[in-house]
């Protein structure tokens, strides 16, 4: 294929094509796609966390990382994105790192570890 098929059609058009080779596992042709939709709206969450799924399900684990930074520099509490990025770290070998990205994702989710009071929310106990 060449480039063109990448860029043929409206953003909308892109999204819907990226989703579907996405979804049939086809997450190299669902990145190529992608990366052309972040580089025209890189503040947009959702594009740049779908290229960040590309990239982990296709073992490009340094430009998923890459990208879940990005998504999170945009979003801090992006449940999802902070749940992939420890995945990410885990998958590189980095576990110290992934830790407390993961704490914070289960955080998010409303996850407690056995012992933990959840109705205990914030800092320092306060409810």
């Amino acid at each position: 294929m060449n480039d063109t098929y990448y860029e043929f059609g409206t953003a909308a058009d892109r999204w819907d094509r990226a989703q579907m080779f996405f979804e049939a596992k086809e997450y190299l042709t669902a990145a190529r796609i992608l990366d052309g939709l972040v580089d025209e709206a890189p503040d947009l969450v959702a594009p740049r966390l779908l290229l960040a799924r590309a990239y982990y399900h296709s073992a490009r684990l340094a430009k998923a990382e890459t990208e879940l930074l990005a998504v999170l520099e945009r979003d801090p509490v992006e449940e999802y994105a902070r749940l992939m990025l420890g995945r990410t770290l885990e998958r590189q070998g980095r576990t110290s790192e992934a830790a407390p990205h993961l704490r914070m994702a289960a955080a998010l989710a409303g996850e407690f570890r056995e012992g933990q009071d959840p109705g205990l929310r914030g800092g320092a106990g306060v409810p």
